[in-house]
């Protein structure tokens, strides 16, 4: 007799689940405990940050700016000196998140579905969200570490579409999914192979790169659905509607 494959669905976190960075939250507490040097934050964060707060620049980009500043931070640093750290930022900021997409993390856990997180916040971060959100499984950004437990600077990132499809493909295999029947879950480009691969998927507030390229591809503007939180109404779009800007 034939194994029935599981359905499942994909959940990307910063901007998707969570309704801003982890990685961001965790590099603040690290300043505010004295882990980090408080002058970090105003010699190459802080404009960039800012930047994006006042909407100028691309999110993505925003978002690789600050993950290499983040890298490069960590280096040298001893593993074990984090841990409070992520505990304080899960433990403050877990749930600080959308409620559409809780509410949909809720459904398809009701519904019997597997539920997996594939986020570019790092590991440790992403996986305290999968326990704190009793998820199956879940992958992020590996940050390697020395044979002292010293990090390298070294990572495994996962904010890119090729490394989101790897991995999808790899619960795929250990888990029996049949991705026809199957749900993602993103906001930005790198969640574009998720939405390749499931049968259904959903652009959480999307940023305007996602939407455009949505709408340059027939297969995914039909697929696709897109649903955009403000204050405690969801609203749904059209993905072949354009992006303007109101004539002033």
């Amino acid at each position: 007799m034939k194994e029935e494959k599981n359905t499942a669905a994909f959940f990307d976190i910063d901007g998707t689940l969570y309704r801003d960075s982890l990685m961001i939250e965790h590099f603040k507490k690290l300043l505010k405990y004295d882990v980090l040097d408080e002058a970090l934050w105003h010699t190459n964060v802080k404009h960039t940050y800012q930047n994006w707060k006042k909407r100028r620049g691309n999110y993505d980009d925003y978002l690789l700016e600050l993950s290499s500043i983040y890298m490069e931070s960590l280096k040298g640093l001893k593993k074990d000196k984090m841990d409070f750290v992520t505990d304080q930022v899960i433990r403050l900021k877990g749930d600080k998140v959308y409620m559409y997409t809780r509410d949909r993390i809720e459904k398809h856990k009701e519904e019997g579905h597997l539920v997996f997180f594939v986020s570019g916040s790092p590991e440790y971060l992403v996986n305290r969200m999968a326990d704190l959100y009793g998820i199956t499984d879940s992958i992020g950004t590996k940050y390697f570490v020395d044979s002292e437990g010293r990090y390298t600077g070294e990572v495994r990132a996962m904010w890119d579409s090729s490394s989101k499809n790897k991995a999808i493909m790899e619960f795929v295999e250990k888990y029996n999914i049949d991705l026809d029947k199957s749900w993602s879950y993103g906001d930005t480009n790198g969640d574009i192979s998720m939405f390749r691969l499931t049968g259904r998927a959903v652009a959480i507030n999307p940023t305007r790169e996602l939407v455009n390229n949505l709408k340059k591809d027939d297969e995914l503007s039909k697929k696709v659905r897109i649903r955009v939180e403000r204050k405690d109404v969801v609203y749904e779009l059209d993905p072949s509607v354009s992006i303007s800007y109101p004539e002033i």
